[in-house]
């Protein structure tokens, strides 16, 4: 077994993570999905994400994303299925993937030869991903790899995502922590999604954050004010590690020198993007 250096699994997903999570905020996406009637930006996301495991309902999805409103999923699926079947939605995915990335890359940069590398670094690591208590890892481990370059590394990351994905659910269950009490915890450190965003995002009012926090300051998780307490600074810094542990065989089976390279155009090629505007102002932060 391949030991690597303290985090050097998170550190690489955080940097390959972007190049997936990316396609999702592009306008590429909306105009596939448009172009194949879903028009509701939330059904696209759902559909988009769960296609892979078929037509399922919105219980599936509600365990399978976890910090989404029930109530926004149910709203959107099984009614977007009626509308595209999932491999319409997949291939509608796809092909916003392919437009974003040469947008946000450049053409050049798509087809560089950084970018295979990357993609086959990263298709290497997911040799080692395991399917078991996996769902979203496994439906996608499932479908086959693009030929393009930029498209293999978006599927890679895409695999590489939904794998620690799919786990860090596990430790959010295991802390006792609800989807909506995960997300204010995280909105807390400074690095999650923002308040405004997740309200305008996923499904819940203004009440049902204020009832989370309430919940999560009788844990003394935060304090009065909102913020980590000691022990919620101690909690959330376990989640991340006990994510890592049940996240880093991927990462051992690259090795350290992959995992260190795959860091490097990783990191370039997600602040090209970043640059490019993959991301909108705002969306992270306590705001």
């Amino acid at each position: 077994m391949t030991t690597l250096p303290e985090r050097a699994g998170r550190r690489c997903h955080n940097v390959v993570n972007p190049l997936h999570s990316a396609v999702y905020f592009s306008p590429e996406l909306g105009e596939e999905f448009a172009a194949i009637g879903v028009d509701d930006p939330s059904a696209a996301y759902f559909a988009s994400r769960a296609a892979a495991m078929g037509a399922v309902g919105p219980g599936t999805v509600t365990a399978t994303f976890y910090s989404f409103s029930h109530r926004l999923i149910s709203r959107c699926v099984p009614a977007v299925w009626r509308t595209a079947e999932p491999q319409a939605v997949l291939d509608a995915r796809l092909r916003a993937a392919d437009r974003a990335l040469r947008r946000l890359l450049g053409e050049e940069a798509a087809g560089s030869k950084e970018v295979a590398e990357a993609a086959e670094l990263a298709l290497r690591a997911t040799e080692a991903c395991e399917r078991g208590a996996r769902p979203l890892y496994a439906a996608h481990a499932d479908l086959p790899v693009p030929e393009q370059p930029h498209l293999r590394l978006w599927h890679a990351a895409t695999l590489l995502r939904e794998h620690r994905g799919d786990a860090h659910l596990a430790v959010l269950l295991d802390a006792g922590l609800s989807g909506l009490q995960a997300q204010v915890s995280h909105t807390a450190t400074g690095k999650g999604m923002s308040r405004r965003w997740v309200l305008g995002s996923r499904g819940f009012t203004a009440e049902e954050w204020d009832e989370a926090e309430a919940l999560l300051r009788d844990r003394e998780i935060l304090d009065a004010h909102g913020e980590l307490t000691e022990d919620g600074v101690a909690l959330r810094r376990e989640i991340e590690s006990a994510t890592d542990r049940l996240d880093r065989a991927p990462y051992e089976h690259l090795g350290a020198a992959g995992v260190e390279r795959l860091t490097e155009l990783g990191g370039l090629l997600a602040l090209a993007a970043a640059e490019a505007g993959a991301f909108p102002r705002g969306l992270l932060g306590k705001g």
